[in-house]
């Protein structure tokens, strides 16, 4: 399988959470095929913007490899990097509106979520090529503050570092109306959450030619 991006998630674990997010979203990224997703009214409307990278949550957002890095040198970065990085463990999730779109977010100590996250931009950024011009000009539209301008420049992403919040994204952009209603849709539907959360694995994924991203391999923390 050829990819155009990679990036480095965390993918839950087969399980109910797993399964849920993979239907809701209409996309199971470990399978790399669609959800059974549920016959609610507008629900694939307002899920059309994750779906194409499922359920997850990102600790390094996509990426093309540099013209001299293979897809075999990432593996085997990404397998050191596990290697020496300890589990992170917070007390849990919950469902969260994060600015205008819904998300299962982390709650209680989450230092090990951003010291796991930090080291996956930074321990394998050589591999990384440099974002183009298409690809800045589509980040700074958001606006971006010096800050987040800086860590655009010098780790290709503005959301990373000290502004990164780890999140596992359930909607594409609502309005306030609609942010309420489906967060009371999804109060009836989301599964037991973990409690405590933890993080003993990363994800390596890939995006196909379709545009969609799908795992690729699994790696255990170990460190």
């Amino acid at each position: 399988m050829s990819y155009s991006r990679f990036a480095i998630y965390y993918v839950p674990p087969k399980g109910a959470l797993a399964a849920f997010g993979a239907n809701w979203l209409g996309w199971d990224v470990e399978e790399g095929t669609p959800g059974c997703q549920p016959d609610v009214p507008g629900l694939r409307d307002i899920t059309m913007t994750p779906r194409k990278y499922g359920f997850h949550g990102t600790l390094k957002p996509p990426f093309r490899l540099k013209d001299s890095m293979t897809e075999l040198d990432l593996r085997g970065a990404i397998e050191t990097l596990a290697g020496s990085l300890k589990p992170a463990l917070c007390e849990g999730l919950e469902l969260k509106a994060l600015g205008h779109f819904l998300a299962l977010t982390p709650y209680g100590e989450t230092d090990g979520l951003q010291r796991v996250a930090a080291a996956c931009v930074a321990d394998l950024d050589a591999l990384r090529a440099a974002p183009n011009a298409a690809e800045l000009a589509r980040r700074r539209a958001a606006g971006l503050s010096p800050r987040q301008e800086a860590l655009l420049m010098e780790w290709g992403y503005p959301y990373v570092m000290e502004e990164f919040r780890f999140h596992l994204t359930l909607s594409g952009r609502l309005t306030e109306p609609q942010l309420r209603a489906w967060r009371q849709v999804l109060s009836t539907r989301i599964p037991a959450l973990p409690t405590p959360f933890v993080v003993d694995q990363i994800a390596l994924c890939g995006e196909r030619l379709d545009g969609h991203f799908e795992l690729i391999q699994r790696y255990t923390l170990a460190g």
